[in-house]
């Protein structure tokens, strides 16, 4: 598809603590960068990760009009490297672009870039099962001009970097803080949209929580801080009297995860009642009183399944299934983890198989 690539003359991997990668602290040795300029966007190319240069007036470093995207590629049981639906983060991509006023970036080149740029960096995708190579699409205006008001100029970027759980518990059970002060997002704003300004509005509160041993925030609704939204990096589920209920995207507040998506897909082969709806914190908590509250448990690219083991709130906690994994959340992590690294057939068309 016309992506041109310079290979690195030196090598990244014999810098990089294989048995201690964490999340985000390694990369690999190549990037691909296209740039959207007088009205369209380059081929594109691969080059040796490194520095990009810019100037002090470039307009996302004052306005914020930047998206990014995050998927992973796993090894391959039977060999070779697996995407796991690049077309979703594609797509996701380019809706997170319609609200930024940033342009559509063809979706099929998006795919092939990425391909292009595993196959390049294939030996950092980890070998160990739990971890992947974790691919970091991004895209900002890079306008030099200050005003507010959409960029006229664009840069893509996608890196890479091989990486362990997201979480230092694993698969154990995270404490989360339920958050009624702090508002992350509201309807109508850019809940919804993979952007930067919504994480830069998760800073003060996550790191208040962890500061009080907790691994993440619970978002409440921006209004009335009544109905559950999501964790700041993952979406959320309940098991409560054997139904898998978690919110509905159509509020315009909560990211469309595409592990989220992913799940109540498995959930409905797999039999469990499904419930896309608004649920109040109060009937979490009336549900963990009751004794039918569960499971409850996160799901997002960086983690896959995130089972909770305790919530707070209002100095209440709430040790749920006795701080264990749950059966539905286990079962989720097994099936995903298994299409992912080619254990089990793929019946969904999920992967993207990557030939060595």
């Amino acid at each position: 598809m016309g992506i041109s690539i310079e290979k690195a003359t030196t090598t990244r991997y014999n810098s990089i603590d294989w048995n201690n990668l964490g999340f985000g602290r390694f990369f690999s040795d190549h990037m691909f960068i296209s740039r959207f300029e007088n009205g369209h966007w380059d081929e594109g190319k691969i080059i040796p990760y490194g520095p990009i240069c810019f100037e002090p007036s470039m307009m996302t470093l004052h306005y914020g009009q930047t998206i990014f995207e995050g998927l992973k590629a796993y090894f391959d049981v039977n060999g070779g490297v697996n995407l796991f639906r690049p077309d979703m983060n594609a797509k996701r991509m380019n809706k997170s672009a319609d609200r930024l006023c940033i342009p559509r970036f063809n979706e099929e080149k998006f795919v092939e870039a990425i391909i292009e740029l595993v196959k390049l960096d294939h030996k950092f995708v980890p070998k160990v099962y739990g971890q992947s190579l974790y691919i970091r699409p991004v895209c900002f205006g890079s306008s030099c001009v200050l005003g507010v008001h959409p960029a006229s100029e664009y840069t893509f970027i996608i890196i890479t970097s091989p990486v362990a759980s997201y979480y230092p518990e694993g698969l154990n059970p995270v404490k989360i803080l339920i958050e009624d002060q702090f508002v992350r997002a509201v309807r109508g704003g850019l809940g919804d949209s993979k952007t930067a300004a919504n994480y830069a509005a998760s800073l003060y509160a996550g790191q208040k929580a962890k500061e009080m041993g907790f691994s993440q925030v619970l978002w409440l609704d921006g209004i009335q801080h009544e109905f559950v939204d999501e964790v700041g990096a993952m979406n959320i589920m309940f098991v409560i009297d054997d139904v898998l209920i978690t919110p509905p995207l159509y509020q315009g507040s909560i990211l469309p995860g595409v592990t989220r998506d992913s799940v109540l897909c498995l959930a409905k082969e797999f039999g469990i009642k499904v419930q896309e709806r608004s649920i109040k914190i109060q009937e979490v908590i009336q549900a963990y009183e009751k004794g039918t509250l569960q499971e409850v448990f996160g799901t997002g690219t960086a983690a896959t399944i995130s089972p909770v083991g305790v919530l707070y709130y209002h100095g209440k906690e709430m040790i749920i299934n006795n701080n264990q994994i749950g059966p539905v959340a286990q079962k989720m992590y097994d099936t995903l983890t298994d299409i992912q690294y080619g254990k089990i057939k793929d019946i969904y068309n999920w992967i993207v198989h990557i030939d060595i």
